[in-house]
């Protein structure tokens, strides 16, 4: 094995290993979804080659530095979403809103979506999603075992989009129907289910779109009557097929991501005794500690950029043709911004500056229902468990993720 002394502030170089013979195109970060495999290869990649190339996926970039990938994913004037939002990218070159957006394109999609995930409305929101959690979560705890990503959470993020969208019950029964399958077939490569259930997803946007026209929702609590509000820079509607596409993009986004999180935050918890007893006797910690979580258990790793000119970055030159992935989940492992990264730091006095939500114009819309969503799950998982392991194997998410989407857990109830 090769060694390469990577900075560790506070504990002096730390050894990041790697084989003699290692090659980037070869590499866990591209060949494997095993998250302990790419952390690895991130930080030997963050102190040898910063800003690194890969060929596969028709060629793209990767960063690894906190402040390279702060400020590509900052800079929408030098770096644009248009031309490559995620890596792999779509071979349909499909352009959804807002992610696919930049600039003035891109403004009247996030003032929709912002305008239904103000505060009051989340207020509002949350018994109701709380009650779904609950009874859940309930269905594993019954029986005392259960995969948390496949039959819970991929279950309660679809209740919860099924709020937020205002879905009638058809619609609402086939997006908690649809999920799991579709998860488990991107992730197996069955590319013909994998459309089959986006399809359907499209459905589900039609249908909301043409109920909202014929009779809309107060845009302030339904995206659809929002988006169907907006005006485009020329003081347009704006046009129905980007308001489906945009919704269709909203459904997938907003179920993935938060599975993942709450799956490796619950695994852990299974790994961590002290910690899990510390937030099950003192729930205030539980704010700070779900900072800590996102920083460390950031799902993403293929989001990407595409700069508009040649730009320098970390001193290497990176073309206008080419996807620069941003990668969220080396950049708050970086020891340079997060001294001991690996480690969870309750009450870190920077935790405010990780990229769990992204940057720039495209950060998450749904920050706040999202440490929400975390809180909420936490809570009820704290009051009716009273411990909880793995018990059996973790399968972990292709790019453009990274964490578990196969995660199996033993539960012991609360006495």
């Amino acid at each position: 094995m090769a060694t390469v002394q990577a900075p560790s502030p506070g504990q002096g170089p730390v050894p990041v290993p790697v084989p003699e013979d290692w090659d980037i195109n070869t590499s866990a970060l591209v060949t494997s979804n095993e998250p302990e495999k790419i952390y690895r290869e991130y930080d030997y990649l963050r102190s040898h080659c910063p800003v690194a190339h890969v060929d596969k996926h028709d060629g793209y970039w990767v960063l690894t530095r906190y402040n390279d990938v702060k400020e590509v994913a900052s800079n929408n004037d030098k770096f644009i979403s248009y031309l490559c939002a995620i890596v792999p990218a779509d071979p349909r070159g499909i352009r959804r809103p807002p992610l696919k957006f930049d600039g003035e394109n891109h403004k009247p999609y996030r003032t929709a979506i912002d305008r239904t995930l103000k505060p009051a409305r989340l207020k509002r929101l949350e018994p109701i999603i709380r009650a779904h959690c609950e009874r859940e979560l309930q269905t594993l705890l019954d029986r005392g075992h259960g995969d948390i990503y496949e039959e819970f959470g991929s279950n309660w993020t679809s209740w919860i989009e099924k709020e937020w969208l205002n879905l009638d019950e058809e619609d609402s029964a086939l997006l908690v129907e649809s999920f799991s399958p579709f998860v488990y077939a991107w992730r197996t490569g069955d590319w013909a289910t994998v459309k089959k259930w986006s399809d359907a997803w499209y459905g589900i946007a039609h249908r909301v779109v043409a109920a909202r026209k014929a009779n809309p929702l107060d845009p302030e609590i339904d995206p659809a009557s929002s988006l169907l509000l907006e005006r485009d820079k020329d003081g347009n509607p704006l046009d129905e097929e980007h308001i489906i596409g945009c919704i269709r993009q909203i459904v997938i986004i907003a179920m993935v991501a938060p599975t993942i999180v709450l799956t490796a935050i619950t695994k852990h918890l299974s790994e961590d005794k002290e910690l899990q007893n510390r937030l099950r006797n003192d729930r205030s910690l539980l704010p700070a500690a779900i900072e800590e979580f996102i920083r460390l258990h950031v799902p993403y790793r293929g989001f990407a950029r595409t700069a508009v000119k040649e730009e320098e970055i970390s001193g290497t030159k990176v073309p206008p043709d080419e996807p620069i992935t941003v990668v969220y989940s080396a950049a708050n492992r970086d020891p340079e911004q997060f001294p001991e990264p690996e480690k969870f730091v309750l009450h870190r006095e920077n935790i405010s500056s990780h990229l769990g939500f992204g940057r720039g114009i495209h950060r998450c819309a749904g920050t706040a229902m999202a440490r929400m969503i975390l809180r909420v799950y936490l809570e009820t998982l704290l009051d009716r468990c009273s411990d909880w392991d793995v018990s059996g194997e973790i399968v972990y998410a292709r790019l453009p993720e990274v964490g578990p989407t196969s995660c199996p857990f033993a539960f012991k109830a609360a006495a």
